[in-house]
């Protein structure tokens, strides 16, 4: 089988294509047919060794996929060769066939592409988990969205329209804010042409957001954190600036906030059976047309060096998918 491997650290460029003797699924495993890998930004990471879990060398980027199962390994109840399955190996997705543990997927009913199911995990998965098991959002309330075009933050848009909260995009372009708009953000904030925190009180009658969904980082969370309502809940989803900000604390009590750290792969191995759960209510909104999970981009698997340099580029509105 074909698998795009990183064999030393580096740029995108640096990934080769080789062939690979096809897994076999061990005790608690299934070996599926990949079908569909969904790409994030933290893969762009992993292949430099800049990301805080670090896997060993050579392995495959690509943390989630959908395919169809080729057979099952001892102990391994549930699923049957040639079930539908999105899957979360954490890793090494970027190939042909995978070997990944049974309680790391779930069945996907027929009405959902192989394009759309790959990409729920990871993106929709983190922000239910912000939104519903973090943040406690309730209907009505306000939530704000940080790089609200990107994969994480198509998905929180969708996923705070179909909790019952408003929801405020902030990207840097005005074609970033018409996307997100068309997702269901309800208004948009252009934080490279507005100052971000004045927008956001503005936008919210200065009562400032209930939640904010920062996978940003840098100096924006500084500003949203300001604009912040009081007992409002700030969610440390992510870095994608590449700077960690200093977060002066006496924000917090002047605003009586929170600032709620969201690891969704500790969450993954902490608790499979919510994450499962939580899972099952993306596919369900799926199905029922609440999420429209956006496909910028479908590459082959021989580009996904292109796909990855886009994606570290900025220049990708929702998911990027490869097709082996």
């Amino acid at each position: 089988m074909k698998a795009v491997l990183c064999k030393s650290f580096g740029p995108p460029e640096s990934l080769v294509v080789e062939e690979q003797p096809d897994p076999v699924a061990g005790a608690g495993e299934i070996l599926a047919e990949v079908r569909a890998v969904s790409l994030n930004f933290f893969d762009t990471l992993l292949i430099e060794n800049k990301y805080q879990f670090k896997p060993p060398l050579p392995f495959a980027p690509g943390a989630e996929f959908a395919g169809r199962v080729i057979s099952v390994g001892n102990g391994v109840a549930g699923f049957l060769p040639g079930d539908r399955i999105m899957a979360y190996p954490g890793y090494d997705a970027c190939r042909e066939k995978v070997a990944v543990k049974a309680d790391l997927a779930v069945h996907v009913p027929d009405d959902v592409p192989d394009e759309i199911a790959a990409g729920l995990i990871v993106t929709y998965g983190t922000s239910l988990y912000a939104l519903k098991d973090r943040a406690n959002l309730q209907p009505g309330e306000t939530l704000a969205v940080l790089g609200a075009s990107g994969g994480v933050g198509i998905a929180a848009i969708e996923i705070g329209k179909a909790m019952g909260a408003r929801v405020i995009a902030c990207a840097s372009s005005d074609d970033k804010l018409d996307f997100c708009k068309a997702h269901g953000a309800d208004d948009g904030i252009n934080y490279a042409k507005s100052d971000l925190k004045d927008a956001l009180k503005a936008a919210t009658d200065g009562k400032g957001a209930d939640v904010v969904y920062d996978p940003v980082g840098g100096d924006f969370s500084e500003a949203a954190l300001r604009a912040t309502a009081w007992g409002g809940r700030f969610l440390v989803i992510g870095f994608a600036t590449g700077e960690i900000p200093r977060i002066p604390l006496n924000l917090t009590l002047l605003k009586s906030c929170a600032i709620v750290g969201v690891f969704w792969g500790s969450f993954l191995a902490r608790d499979p059976e919510g994450s499962n759960a939580n899972n099952l209510q993306i596919l369900d909104w799926v199905q029922q047309g609440k999420l429209n999970p956006h496909v910028h981009a479908v590459y082959p698997l021989e580009d996904t060096a292109d796909a990855l340099g886009a994606i570290a580029r900025r220049e990708v509105m929702g998911k990027v998918v490869i097709k082996p």
